[in-house]
């Protein structure tokens, strides 16, 4: 990645009078420029880095829109940051600038199962919010693999999906309302507590996925859902890859719509088997992680017909999860594939191309055969069930020569994915990461239109800059 050239017009750094009047808003507690400290901020799960000048800690919207009224008035980049979970760079702050880090805001303020909704400030974290609504028989179902760490302010930011998102959908369906601190300090509202609201644009799903580079979220109004009746899951293995993809096209295209489908490769099977050490079968050449929940019976239905699909497609082995221990297990191994892959070499580099789901198992042949041009070890992982794929390579970037043969090998699977109707991010957004290949999926005059809401709504460019816009 190449480094954005910083407009002329944004100041990096923080004059000691900015310093003043940030320190008036949040205290010296809540302030940090010194470089060990700032050096926590300078980046996400991303391979670049870029250090802030600064890093503010509001406590309330007041704060964040005091804040960026002295942000814009002294041309200050503007960052936002939950969890720093992200994969793609969005939090980073490439022109150095000031990190709004929203760790104090954290509250859960109301849940309302009569009208189901919870209201909550953006530094709640995605688990917390599934504690926090289980006493109710209630859950909120997006649950990106970060689950526990990530807070629902940057799912908001990264539009994020996770393995239930196959039934349930992503997290601007659960967006009902929020509340907005623009680049000029100005503090909005959009949406409401209700389920049905087409009051004039549905600003909601424009913030959501915007990355922070249109305005600063402080409070989000999310949809909740009862929990299902039953939940039974499944993990079965397979001898040949293809027959994996294509019991996910096959079991889509019956008409089941199960809650999770998980694809995994034998490079991902035993990568988590030499770490977590949960029994998984090292010899199957693939895995599916099948979930499927509601009514008893429903269930129970769907299982015969997915079995019957699962034995069509030569499925050697079909365990289900006998109690909750042992479905806990199995989601374990999925959940734990991004931190057992980032302990394998110095760098992990992944993506999430999105293909429809009838071409998932060409898909899974295109990058088997462009992880063997290039020479290089890729694991698939993949919400198979929506076509989202995760091709996983563990590299060190410090070999030139294999960092280059990696490069070439993504720059090849983002143009498979766009070839077969597919899209560039599912879930973890375009952030540093993918900016050089919108090309691939979407026309100069899209894109200039993406230019021309970012430029109307936010005009001195200071939030988030340097990201995909």
């Amino acid at each position: 990645m190449n480094t954005p050239i910083t407009p002329a017009h944004l100041t990096p750094d923080i004059s000691n009078t900015a310093k003043q009047a940030f320190l008036e808003i949040v205290g010296a507690d809540r302030y940090l420029d010194r470089p060990e400290e700032t050096a926590c901020y300078a980046y996400d799960a991303f391979l670049e880095e870029s250090t802030p000048a600064a890093v503010v800690f509001p406590s309330s919207t007041q704060d964040v829109s005091e804040i960026m009224k002295v942000a814009a008035a002294h041309h200050i980049p503007v960052t936002g940051r939950g969890a720093g979970t992200s994969i793609c760079g969005a939090p980073v702050p490439v022109l150095g600038g000031l990190v709004i880090c929203f760790s104090k805001m954290d509250k859960i303020l109301e849940i309302n199962t009569r009208d189901r909704y919870a209201v909550v400030q953006p530094g709640v974290v995605n688990a917390e919010l599934q504690k926090g609504l289980a006493p109710y028989g209630f859950f909120y179902p997006p649950d990106p693999g970060s689950i526990a760490t990530s807070t629902i302010g940057g799912n908001i930011a990264q539009n994020a999906g996770g393995p239930r998102c196959l039934k349930y959908g992503v997290t601007m369906d659960y967006i009902l309302g929020m509340e907005a601190v623009l680049s000029d300090g100005r503090i909005v509202r959009f949406g409401s507590k209700n389920v049905k609201d087409v009051t004039g644009y549905r600003m909601t799903s424009l913030f959501c996925g915007s990355e922070g580079t249109l305005g600063l979220i402080t409070e989000a109004i999310v949809k909740v859902v009862p929990k299902p009746e039953t939940t039974r899951t499944l993990m079965v293995t397979f001898s040949d890859l293809e027959d994996t993809a294509k019991s996910v096209s096959d079991i889509i295209g019956s008409g089941i719509l199960p809650a999770a489908m998980e694809l995994m490769d034998r490079f991902t099977l035993n990568a988590i088997e030499d770490s977590a050490r949960l029994g998984l079968d090292r010899q199957a050449a693939g895995s599916l992680l099948i979930e499927i929940d509601g009514v008893a019976e429903a269930c129970e239905k769907e299982m015969k017909r997915i079995a019957d699909i699962l034995t069509t497609n030569n499925a050697i082995n079909i365990e289900e999860a006998a109690t909750p221990e042992d479905q806990d297990r199995l989601w374990t191994a999925r959940r734990s594939a991004y931190g057992v892959f980032a302990k394998l070499a110095p760098d992990i580099f992944t993506e999430d191309v999105t293909v429809p789901v009838s071409q998932v198992p060409e898909m899974v042949r295109r990058i088997k055969t462009i992880a063997a041009k290039y020479d290089v070890g890729i694991g698939v992982l993949a919400h198979a069930g929506d076509g989202n794929m995760h091709p996983l390579v563990t590299t060190d970037r410090s070999n030139t020569e294999e960092w280059e043969r990696v490069e070439k090998a993504f720059d090849e699977i983002f143009a498979a994915a766009a070839e077969l109707g597919g899209t560039l991010s599912g879930e973890h957004g375009i952030g540093l990461a993918k900016t050089k290949y919108m090309p691939l999926v979407m026309n100069q005059d899209s894109m200039d239109v993406m230019t021309a809401v970012k430029k109307a709504i936010d005009p001195a460019g200071i939030l988030n800059p340097g990201k995909f816009v």
